[in-house]
């Protein structure tokens, strides 16, 4: 259990590292508490886990149609819903949660990268034989 765990506290400490840092570039992104961080951070990874794939399926036309780039609006769905959710949380609005929700997603890949550190169990290698099935 405690090994399923480890990557879970990560995740979430990225999480909250990369709002508090838009917090601080986007100037319409405020938290009141460190609480309110800590709890959006928890909210917005169960949202991206739950209520995100819904959105997706439900709006695959309009994904397909825009080439992909209508989940950048889901994105920012996902964040003004975990504003609306979280009482010390605020969003000053939809463009500034649209660029934040990029901000935040690059950001957490690049520390993602940084403190995972291309273990063997996450790096793609190519099989020996040349056959991927």
């Amino acid at each position: 259990m405690l090994n399923s765990l480890a990557p879970f506290l990560i995740t979430w400490a990225i999480t909250a590292f990369s709002l508090w840092v838009a917090s601080h570039i986007f100037k319409g992104i405020t938290f009141e508490s460190a609480s309110a961080l800590v709890v959006s951070a928890l909210l917005l990874g169960f949202a991206n886990a739950i209520v995100r794939p819904l959105l997706i399926i439900l709006t695959l036309p309009l994904t397909l149609l825009t080439f992909g780039l209508f989940i950048l609006v889901i994105n920012a769905l996902m964040i003004l819903l975990v504003s609306a959710l979280v009482k010390g949380f605020k969003v000053s609005g939809f463009w500034t949660a649209l660029f934040a929700s990029i901000f935040i997603s690059l950001l957490s890949i690049f520390v993602g990268a940084l403190v995972d550190g291309g273990t063997p169990e996450t790096r793609i290698q190519m099989p020996s034989e040349g056959k991927w099935l």
